[in-house]
């Protein structure tokens, strides 16, 4: 998995990884590419099940299979594919980074193999905060593309349109309920997700031939914890991002959300999320694991 280079001097074999960070970025991306493109349809459900939470769309019948049955009526097939542009211009530069950042953390802190749950969950997070962060305006843009309210021809005119009539602010909206989101979404799921696997190996199941059926089913289970979990911050995150003059800030948001739906409204859209989350986290994850090892890349996720 690693190269060898030979040090003149003192004669001795050391052990090398050729560009780790960027390898680590390439196999991210791909991965993020692939998931993202076959998902989207499931988040662009998700959002439109929190926008109806809105006080002026009261719609309590709407529901997954309602929600798959208007878009195609109204959009035709490819309309659940609205917003994918902003989708892969966020989450492939995103993944990648989230990737390539927990890499570099890994060896930069001296993290020694096997991740511990305290280690998996403070890596996870940090690394997805770093990205999170980075890359929040085009998560506002993506948002309301897959949303019904706004209409943008583009990403670029999204965003110039969003900073002047918005500003800074406009463009960085939801920030803290996305990064309660997916900071610990990352951190719990890579914590399930380095358990579940280290159960696995220590079980020497001698029937799996295949790691990358490993890698799958340990992401699925993942997955499906750490989205319930952190539910409650995605609806907050849709509707700050969606009804910025509403929903100026997480305290306004949280009350006003359950002054109309109770608890209940927190979890709304969950079943297409938890699909989505879950599904696209753990192939990608799969698809990362094995395009890393064809790029000869250290994982020290085992």
């Amino acid at each position: 998995m690693q190269g060898y280079s030979i040090d003149p001097e003192h004669n001795e074999m050391k052990i090398k990884e050729d560009y780790p960070i960027l390898k680590s970025f390439l196999a991210g991306s791909l991965s993020g590419t692939f998931s993202t493109i076959l998902f989207q349809p499931l988040d662009l459900i998700k959002t439109r099940l929190q926008s109806k939470v809105n006080l002026h769309l009261d719609t309590p019948k709407t529901n997954t299979l309602g929600t798959v049955i208007h878009i195609i009526k109204n959009e035709n097939i490819l309309g659940l594919w609205k917003g994918i542009t902003p989708s892969i211009t966020r989450v492939v530069p995103g993944v990648g980074l989230y990737f390539s950042s927990l890499h570099w953390l890994k060896h930069t802190l001296h993290v020694k193999d096997p991740l511990t749950p305290t280690e998996a969950l403070l890596l996870g997070i940090t690394a997805r905060s770093m990205s999170g962060a980075l890359l929040i305006p085009i998560t506002v843009v993506k948002t309301r593309f897959e949303s019904e309210i706004y209409k943008y021809n583009s990403v670029g005119e999204a965003l110039k349109i969003i900073y002047k009539q918005e500003g800074i602010r406009g463009l960085s909206s939801g920030l803290v309920p996305t990064l309660l989101r997916d900071a610990p979404y990352s951190g719990l799921y890579l914590t399930f997700y380095t358990q579940l696997k280290n159960i696995v190996i220590e079980a020497d199941l001698s029937y799996v031939k295949s790691s990358a059926p490993i890698h799958f089913s340990c992401g699925i289970l993942a997955g499906i914890f750490a989205s319930t979990i952190t539910q409650p911050a995605d609806v907050i995150k849709t509707k700050m991002q969606l009804y910025p003059n509403e929903f100026k800030n997480v305290r306004n948001a949280v009350f006003r959300i359950y002054k109309k739906y109770g608890m209940l409204g927190y979890f709304k859209g969950i079943v297409p999320r938890i699909l989505r989350r879950t599904l696209m986290t753990a192939m990608a994850w799969t698809v990362y694991e094995e395009v890393a090892k064809l790029l000869n890349l250290l994982i020290f996720y085992y």
